[in-house]
């Protein structure tokens, strides 16, 4: 299997990763064997966390691959934030994987400003984190979270982290662009590794994972990180990474256009909507619905399957706040609009703007209907 640098840290990752968080819904038995066919077909990253199950994905790991220590990458992430928790955090973890150390400890999830400052403050996560390296608990320190990256650009200017994880599909770089505009340039600056999650949007592109797959895999990236809860899924992904050639720019180009998922509703950004003769900054308002639910509430219902789908995963990321707040600051908003209609000719990929401007007001307004 293909290896890659894993940032500064002299490691190589395999660019298939095993994700454990859908470990959770499977026996051991069925771990044990995904996991050592994973380890054979040569893979060595396996990444996972201590809120996965409240452990149980980490004890999965632990008896079905400790025996194999040697042979993989292990990551483990810690939602504490002040040191003595993380500490006590990462002394389960261990227990639970079996293993005196871990290559990667990763400060899960970090969604707020606030929630940084107490990471890397005094009597941080950060200290924990640092202290358990010098005991020889931990390798290396990272940091994650999911959708809008600003957390993460902060991070990684203030503290070298050695690796950053973080969501990249073709479907949410329309709704979280500084990803890869903003976050991986700077990345790739401080020499982090990057951590590409949710290769398939949690599910969404589930009828298109080869392209989701591929588009992954063609991202300036370490490792691509992938849950895998049965043998198929397991032999699907493994050869995709045989069979991969990166995309082209065009090919990426032709998929943003053609993609089922992105349709005619998901705004891909390109600004050719403008000018707006009522000034409104049609994609920035557009921008703010990919925070609020990744675009995914369109008001219009196919099927049963896919509208659960979607539902649950809309506000996967929980990033309303943000949304409100980004949205609060637009000084033209949606409810602007005139129905004038010069903007829909302009849209190479028929969106029918006028409308999707009044379901955003009546997301990000909080009005009664639409």
């Amino acid at each position: 299997m293909e290896k890659r640098a894993f940032g500064k840290t002299g490691l190589k990752t395999s660019v298939l990763g095993f994700g454990g968080f859908h470990l959770l819904e499977i026996p051991a038995t069925e771990a044990e064997y995904l996991l050592n066919q994973y380890l054979d077909a040569g893979g060595n990253y396996i990444e996972t966390a201590a809120s996965y199950g409240d452990g149980e994905s980490e004890r999965k790991i632990g008896h079905s691959v400790s025996h194999r220590r040697n042979e993989y990458i292990l990551a483990t992430k810690t939602g504490e934030r002040t040191k003595d928790k993380c500490l006590e955090s990462l002394d389960r973890s261990l227990k639970n994987l079996r293993t005196d150390h871990v290559d990667l400890f990763i400060m899960h999830a970090v969604g707020t400003m606030e929630e940084l400052d107490t990471i890397l403050g005094p009597g941080g996560a950060l200290e924990g984190a640092r202290k358990a390296k010098e005991e020889g608990k931990v390798n290396h320190i990272g940091i994650s979270m999911h959708g809008q990256p600003d957390v993460l650009i902060r991070a990684l200017k203030e503290y070298p982290f050695d690796a950053v994880m973080t969501t990249i599909n073709y479907y949410d770089h329309f709704n979280y662009p500084e990803i890869q505009n903003e976050l991986l340039p700077l990345a790739h600056e401080k020499e982090t590794a990057i951590i590409l999650m949710k290769p398939i949007a949690d599910g969404l592109l589930w009828r298109s994972a080869a392209n989701g797959f591929r588009y992954a895999l063609s991202q300036p990236v370490s490792v691509v990180v992938t849950g895998m809860n049965n043998r198929e899924m397991l032999e699907t992904d493994l050869k995709y990474v045989q069979d991969f050639k990166p995309m082209t720019q065009e090919e990426i180009e032709t998929l943003y256009q053609d993609a089922p998922e992105l349709g005619n509703y998901v705004c891909r950004q390109c600004n050719k909507c403008l000018p707006c003769p009522e000034g409104l900054p049609i994609p920035e308002i557009f921008k703010c619905e990919g925070y609020f639910d990744r675009q995914m509430g369109d008001g219009i219902v196919t099927n049963a399957s896919d509208f659960a789908l979607k539902e649950r995963l809309r506000f996967w990321f929980g990033n309303k706040e943000q949304a409100s707040l980004a949205y609060s600051k637009i000084d033209v908003k949606a409810n602007r609009c005139t129905k004038c209609g010069v903007c829909l000719p302009k849209c190479p990929y028929g969106i029918d703007i006028i409308r999707k401007l009044s379901i955003v007001d009546y997301k990000l307004e909080n009005r009664d209907i639409y």
